[in-house]
Formats: structure tokens, C-alpha cells, sequence
């Protein structure tokens, strides 16, 4: 497990891949609630039979809370893993560089589920790339990285540094 994410003002982070064992949730957007019954969770796991990593889904619905008691019909969702795409992207290309990591250690991005968004768990694990960009309103100032990877350097588990920081001027 990685240590606690560097403190950075104004900055929102995404990732493109997660190492295996990462955990996430769906919580519903406000106004929908979770289908009763039905598990938030999601995991990057590989197995045995498996060439790649992919995410591990359950059922998971959000329904809107005025319609929750109605009869009509509900729709089912397709939960089923799309491959991985290619590296396009710098970040994952700089992923696919380091060597020291297995690539068929990483699930790809999770699927978006309707009316629903993902929270990630405070467990970031080893060979994570995280991105950070500024918030709406928020500029950019060099230097300008944008991006950290928890990695085992002397035995020890870190962050790489952080070269960003946003400023609204004012």
C-alpha cells in the first residue's frame, strides 16, 4: 500500500490504469439511489486462466428515488469487461515504460454505470500513476508534471514528487 496522496489546493485526480487489488464505488448521483440489495463495489483482479487484468462487477443500479417504488419495467445492465484499450495517451505509454511493473498487473478504466459516479478508496498500491489536473477556474503554473507514481525505491514505498501547482491569480 502506498502512503497517504500528496496534498495539492485546487486539483482534481484521475488514473488511467489500476494496479491489481485497487477497490473502488459506485455512489448515486444526487436524486438516485442504489437498487436495494445491490453491492457498490468493483476490484481489479487477474486469474489464473486470465492473460489480463480486468475489473470484477456485481449487479449495481442506481434508480431515481421518485420512481423507486414504481412499477416499470427496469433495465439490465451489460457488466461484462471490455478489453483494455491500447496505449494512446502519454500517461500510458510512461506506464507501459516501466518495466519493473507487469503490465498484466492493471485493470484499464472501470465502466460508468448510469447516474452513478466512482469514489476510490484511500489504498493506492504500487506502480499507480495518478493525474492531476486543475479545477474549473484554476490555471496550470510551472512546473507542470501533473502527475505522480507510487513506486518501491530502497525498499521504501513513495510518491514521486509532484512538480504542479494551480493559481486563480487573485
Amino acid at each position: 500500500v502506498c502512503p497517504s496522496l500528496p496534498m495539492t489546493e485546487f486539483v482534481d485526480v484521475t488514473a488511467e490504469a489500476y494496479p491489481l487489488g485497487t477497490k473502488l464505488y459506485y455512489e448515486c448521483d444526487t436524486g438516485y439511489t442504489r437498487r436495494s440489495g445491490q453491492y457498490t463495489g468493483i476490484w481489479c483482479e487477474r486469474k489464473e486462466d486470465q492473460a489480463a487484468a480486468s475489473w470484477v462487477y456485481m449487479k449495481f443500479e442506481c434508480v431515481d428515488k421518485k420512481t423507486l417504488y414504481s412499477t416499470a419495467p427496469t433495465m439490465e445492465l451489460d457488466l461484462t469487461q471490455t478489453p483494455v484499450r491500447k496505449a494512446q495517451s502519454p500517461a500510458a505509454q510512461r506506464l507501459q515504460n516501466l518495466s519493473e511493473f507487469d503490465q498484466k498487473g492493471f485493470c484499464g478504466p472501470p465502466k460508468t454505470v448510469p447516474h452513478a459516479s466512482l469514489r476510490q478508496t484511500k489504498d493506492y498500491y504500487v506502480g499507480q500513476v495518478l493525474h492531476f489536473k486543475c479545477q474549473s477556474g484554476y490555471d496550470k503554473r510551472p512546473p507542470t508534471s501533473g502527475t505522480v507514481t507510487c513506486k518501491k525505491e530502497s525498499g521504501k514505498v513513495i510518491w514521486t514528487h509532484l512538480d504542479m501547482r494551480c493559481t486563480n491569480d487573485s
